[in-house]
């Protein structure tokens, strides 16, 4: 039985801004070739690079209505840059996956079960 898992790319956003061109064309080549990697696998289901934090808006609910702040709940030393959603046979597979992730070199990948009802 196949298990999808969402693994969650984290990293200090602000590197990717001081990041010289040929760095980040570099850097976007391997996420291509990962991309790749997966899909040959048969395990590609998904994945998005996510806007800046700076561009998120949080909601939350104070006495019954919905309030909105701009950005990110909490502070945190990384940030969620992006995800892929794989569909695989076991964790195994998934922790292989998430190593090879191009921005593990730099950050932290979050290997998380997806919950199918």
């Amino acid at each position: 039985m196949n298990v999808k898992y969402a693994l969650l790319i984290y990293g200090q956003e602000n590197a990717w801004q001081h990041m010289a061109e040929e760095d980040l064309q570099a850097t976007y080549r391997q996420y291509d070739e990962f991309g790749k990697w997966l899909a040959e696998q048969g395990w590609a289901r998904g994945g998005e690079e996510l806007s800046s934090t700076s561009s998120a808006t949080s909601v939350r609910l104070e006495n019954g209505r919905a309030v909105t702040t701009d950005g990110p709940f909490a502070e945190t030393k990384e940030q969620l840059g992006g995800f892929y959603l794989i569909e695989c046979d076991n964790l195994d597979q998934a922790i292989d996956a998430a190593s090879r992730l191009p921005g593990i070199q730099r950050g932290t990948i979050e290997v998380r079960p997806v919950v199918e009802h």
